[in-house]
């Protein structure tokens, strides 16, 4: 992914008001993200905890997407174990939870939304590269390449986009 300013990343959402995006809370820390190994850049609100944002890349738009997501924290668990719908890391107690995006356009007026299961942390582009090991410990071992997965991962990323 390229390196983003405040400036792209508030002029990309797709279901909030340009009041809403100019008014939302942008991570201060773009200057040292490591963007070639991001596929979306994905951050929480710490002053909101059920609001986290994603933005990405849409080569077949040539644009890039940014949705608000709001999720209710999971329940922790001991045995139960989640996976993550667009990476397919799984992770023990809370590590996923239900993003629920409101639709874009009138849909989202009215009040509907869609909703996938992700990673609570929105950090799948660093599970899948190594970089962030789950809280088990490891991710289930795959034939895939990492190109092929990472594409995977960015085709269920743009399905969910294109339902919001």
């Amino acid at each position: 992914m390229r390196s983003l300013t405040d400036q792209d990343i508030r002029g990309s959402f797709v279901n909030c008001s340009k009041g809403e995006a100019k008014r939302l809370f942008v991570p201060r820390d773009l200057g040292e993200r490591v963007w070639e190994d991001l596929d979306f850049l994905g951050w929480r609100d710490p002053g909101a905890p059920d609001r986290t944002y994603l933005v990405t890349e849409r080569a077949d738009q040539g644009r890039l997407v940014g949705v608000a997501l709001r999720f209710q924290p999971a329940r922790r668990g001991y045995l139960q174990r989640s996976m993550c719908s667009l990476c397919l890391t799984t992770h023990p107690r809370g590590g996923v939870s239900l993003m629920t995006a409101r639709r874009a356009g009138a849909a989202g007026r009215e009040g509907n939304s869609v909703g996938a299961y992700m990673c609570a942390d929105l950090a799948c582009s660093l599970y899948l590269r190594g970089r962030k090991v789950p809280e088990s410990g490891m991710r289930i071992e795959e034939t895939l390449t990492l190109d092929e997965q990472i594409a995977r991962t960015l085709g269920n990323l743009h399905a969910f986009l294109d339902k919001v």
